[in-house]
């Protein structure tokens, strides 16, 4: 491959002056030219996490991080990939800072966080990313949603109110009505006592596993999803327009419940809300819950072939410069692949890597070259523990003196 130096790659991601929000607005919108469909194509939103060390890259904290499974030092950022049938790739992101972050004003200029930026949960990242979608272009038929989103009444109702049909996995303790909860709205106050300000009911909530549990087994229908590489894919599922209300709402939401049961593994259980037409069929909405699996491909495509979790990049500007640099070479692949669906239909991301690896011009390197490299790299290691040594004394002068007072 056509090599620079570690100097001049981290310049081009810290320090040179290019705007990464153009880069992924076109990323965005060739994605959209290669596979943008009002129908069957999904904006699926998620989130990813990188392990850090230490305190100092932008929006590190000990957060939840998915990828181990618990809470860890890590960044976190928030994933708009745009897909349609086997095909996803990523069309836009955001970097979430915590509030001990965004309360921090001279932790966030050091890091090169832009004035203004307030704290937004990820749910609020994730509506806006939706709607910034639409501004560029982006053809899509539903927005998909991970069960951290749409656990979310808020987030469901913002993506909602912007026309946008949406499916999204909830967690097991979701609460629905079966029946209309026939909510009652407060009348005009009169008399002593404080007013009621929301709306009420007799009727009670039940949590969508119980409802599962209690459905006969001939409710449960198996349905064919799509076609894999080990042949079709199915599983059985439950259908039911059922009603969510938070007690805050002044009217009730009537939103298909979707439960999806694994043939191998029955004890393995997805259930999913979405606002689709109240015609939408089983087989729509099931294959709609089973096109969020691409994202989770386009994510791993991101992190084995191009680079997505490999970076040294501690400010706002050059982690933005990375995941850009990322959508670029994602949408590349993208490319390569429609364009070679009909010669080459397994054509994978880690195929394109081999072949570039195997063709792109190599640079000649010499002896003097590579002694060269080493001694910048043993420099720089140097210079590092210099300054480690520098502020250890630093730390241990001030540490004698407040001693001595």
């Amino acid at each position: 491959m056509i090599e620079c130096s570690d100097q001049q790659l981290q310049h081009m991601l810290t320090h040179a002056k290019w705007d990464h929000e153009v880069m992924i607005k076109q990323v965005a919108q060739d994605a959209d030219h290669a596979i943008g469909d009002d129908q069957d194509a999904a904006l699926v939103i998620d989130e990813s996490s990188f392990i850090k060390k230490g305190k100092h890259s932008v929006g590190v904290a000990r957060q939840w991080c998915g990828r181990l499974g618990k809470v860890d030092n890590c960044q976190v950022g928030v994933f708009a990939a745009l897909g349609v049938g086997k095909h996803a790739t990523l069309v836009d992101f955001k970097l979430y800072l915590p509030k001990e972050w965004t309360d921090d004003k001279a932790r966030c200029k050091k890091a090169g966080i832009p004035e203004g930026i307030s704290f937004k949960s990820k749910c609020h990242l994730a509506v806006e990313m939706v709607k910034e979608a639409r501004m560029r272009g982006l053809r899509f038929g539903w927005v998909g949603l991970d069960g951290g989103y749409g656990k979310d009444p808020a987030c469901l109702r913002g993506i909602a109110s912007q026309g946008e049909t949406f499916l999204a996995d909830v967690h097991s303790n979701q609460m629905i009505y079966p029946e209309d909860p026939q909510l009652m709205v407060p009348e005009p106050h009169k008399g002593p006592g404080r007013p009621r300000k929301h709306p009420w009911t007799h009727a009670t909530p039940m949590r969508v596993d119980v409802w599962a549990r209690e459905q006969p087994p001939e409710t449960w229908q198996r349905v064919t999803i799509r076609e894999t590489t080990k042949g079709m894919l199915q599983a059985d599922f439950l259908h039911r327009r059922v009603w969510l209300w938070d007690g805050q709402e002044m009217e009730a939401k009537c939103w298909h419940l979707v439960v999806r049961r694994e043939i191998a593994s029955p004890g393995e259980i997805k259930y999913s809300l979405s606002n689709a037409i109240p015609e939408a069929t089983l087989g729509r909405l099931a294959f709609m819950q089973g096109q969020r699996f691409w994202i989770e491909r386009a994510f791993q495509d991101a992190k084995s072939e191009s680079g997505m979790a490999d970076y040294q990049a501690r400010s706002w500007a050059s982690w933005h410069h990375h995941m850009a640099l990322v959508g670029m070479a994602m949408l590349f692949m993208l490319e390569e692949r429609c364009l070679q669906e009909e010669t080459y239909p397994l054509l994978s991301c880690n195929d394109i890597e081999q072949l570039l690896k195997r063709f792109l011009p190599q640079k000649h390197v010499n002896r003097q070259d590579v002694v060269l490299e080493m001694e910048r790299r043993h420099k720089r290691r140097a210079s590092a523990i210099r300054s480690a040594y520098t502020r250890q004394s630093a730390a241990l002068a001030l540490a004698q003196g407040a001693g001595g007072m």
